[in-house]
């Protein structure tokens, strides 16, 4: 089995390596699974770590680059539209017509023949983000009551969860010292369809429970991770997700292990301004 990947150095050669293969193939299918096992990075981390350090998901990189070097060859050349679509990796001319469109707002054709139509997307606003440097714990096996929630992000009903849970807690006198709000996010939402991801929303707790109704239990694994704590709004966190998958997590050296991450939330967002909201992020590691 490979060693895996622990410096920003080699993290950053083995991106050389997705980068020049992607390069070197526009013009065939690129299999992700054959990209991720040429990285030799971990399969549960293999798409946060590249979007963290392409900017985007590897899907979108692949599509924009072929996208962009089709533009090039439509501007810059005279071949047919046909032979373009080949050389970047679609069967029919039909076919990149359809997606450089919706990608651009313009076809192909008229693209070749407005030389003043500029196609350049703008970039995101840089954010300051506060993130403290990692401390590495060792977690205990951990009991939790849970709600699975499937669906986007943003769109799911966290407090009404959480208050559910909450209740479920009271009914069965399982209030104790030590109770903790966590999030489970099962699917990467630049991989998964939105409708389809799995997030368990969860608290700790100390006694013994029953599964009822929707409100399920189980055991959360024990082992070594590192936690990050971010202070800021929710809405950075996905920012925040790629700082620590290309800068902090490669600059400490650490390994990562195959385990879901996971959240835990310090204060509650309905009494705390965003800027001052915490969050820790725990990453599993070796």
């Amino acid at each position: 089995m490979p060693q895996r990947i622990s410096t920003l150095e080699e993290y950053q050669k083995q991106m050389y390596l997705i980068i020049e293969y992607i390069n070197n193939h526009l013009d065939s299918t690129i299999d992700l699974t054959k990209l991720a096992a040429l990285s030799h990075f971990s399969t549960f981390h293999f798409h946060r770590i590249t979007r963290a350090f392409l900017g985007e998901p590897i899907g979108a990189y692949i599509l924009r680059i072929r996208l962009e070097t089709a533009a090039k060859l439509i501007r810059y050349s005279d071949l047919p539209i046909n032979i373009i679509a080949e050389r970047i990796g679609y069967d029919a001319a039909s076919s990149l017509s359809k997606t450089f469109k919706q990608f651009y707002g313009i076809s192909p054709t008229e693209y070749r023949t407005n030389k003043n139509h500029s196609i350049m997307k703008t970039s995101q606003t840089e954010v300051t983000l506060n993130i403290k440097k990692a401390k590495i714990l060792e977690l205990p096996v951990r009991k939790v009551i849970y709600i699975k929630l499937i669906g986007e992000y943003k769109q799911l009903d966290f407090a009404g969860s959480w208050q559910s849970l909450w209740q479920f807690v009271k009914d069965n006198k399982l209030y104790s010292a030590g109770i903790e709000h966590l999030a489970i996010y099962h699917d990467d939402p630049h991989v998964t369809e939105a409708a389809k991801l799995r997030t368990d929303i969860c608290l700790v707790v100390q006694k013994e429970a029953t599964p009822q109704g929707k409100v399920g239990v189980k055991e959360l694994n024990a082992g070594k991770f590192a936690l990050f704590l971010y202070q800021g709004s929710y809405e950075h966190l996905d920012r925040v997700y790629n700082e620590i998958y290309s800068k902090l997590l490669p600059e400490s050296g650490l390994k990562l292990r195959d385990e879901h991450c996971f959240e835990k939330y310090i204060n509650n967002p309905n009494q705390t301004a965003p800027e001052k909201l915490k969050t820790e992020i725990y990453i599993p590691i070796e």
